[in-house]
């Protein structure tokens, strides 16, 4: 299942869940090899790694299978941290935890339920929103201190775990977002979304096909990145 010694990355573009993980393997510097999955669609090879079929999934040289996008940070970054992820200025390691806690819990209920309300009963996606909102707030108050960044002036495990998800929570409707009273949040979310570094991590490939030659994924020159990919 893993070719050439290096661990295998199941992805899918836009999901942000793997988009934090495609961060974190980003700024660790490790070379993956990447198989994007199409998720009406999903690969035999990926159900058999990872049964509960979701993105990200890592499967490391010795078999190893990590399941969870955070669980992929951590290692990821417990391996190799150049930028001081896991530990920022302002906060420890279980500050964020807890922070990220948050967003994985109870603000992704309520995103959930907002852009996708047509798949729960009596869900109010306005209620959805406004409950989720409650959340942002708490975020902007973290950035006002800072210079765009959650617990300092450099990025932070937490900045990269929580911005996908205020970017998918944003696009749901833009310009309600854009008119928002989180003018910090909204800066930082601006200029993640603006960053050669999210460009690195957002590259477009086709559906990975088992007889397809590995697609190797490595960003180097963090952060000012760019993403080297190319089938060999």
């Amino acid at each position: 299942m893993v070719s050439s010694g290096h661990p295998i990355l199941y992805s899918f573009r836009r999901c942000p869940y793997a988009m934090r993980a495609r961060l974190a393997l980003a700024s660790a510097g490790f070379t993956v090899e990447l198989r994007e999955i199409v998720l009406r669609d999903k690969a035999a090879d990926f159900v058999t790694a990872s049964p509960k079929a979701t993105v990200p999934v890592l499967v490391l040289p010795d078999g190893t299978v990590i399941e969870e996008s955070l669980d992929i940070m951590l290692h990821v970054l417990g391996q190799h941290d150049p930028e001081h992820l896991l530990r920022p200025p302002h906060a420890t390691q279980e500050d964020m935890l807890a922070l990220i806690a948050e967003f994985d819990g109870p603000f992704k209920t309520a995103l959930d339920r907002y852009k996708y309300a047509n798949r729960y009963d009596d869900a109010d996606p306005l209620n959805q929103r406004d409950k989720a909102a409650m959340f942002l707030h708490r975020l902007d108050d973290l950035l006002a201190p800072q210079v765009g960044f959650f617990y300092g002036s450099r990025p932070s495990l937490a900045d990269f775990a929580i911005l996908p998800f205020i970017r998918q929570f944003a696009n749901v409707d833009r310009a309600w977002f854009d008119a928002g009273p989180w003018l910090h949040l909204l800066s930082a979310l601006n200029q993640f979304t603006s960053s050669a570094r999210f460009a690195a991590i957002m590259g477009k490939y086709q559906k990975w096909q088992p007889a397809d030659p590995p697609l190797w994924f490595a960003v180097r020159a963090v952060p000012n990145a760019h993403i080297q990919a190319e089938n060999e």
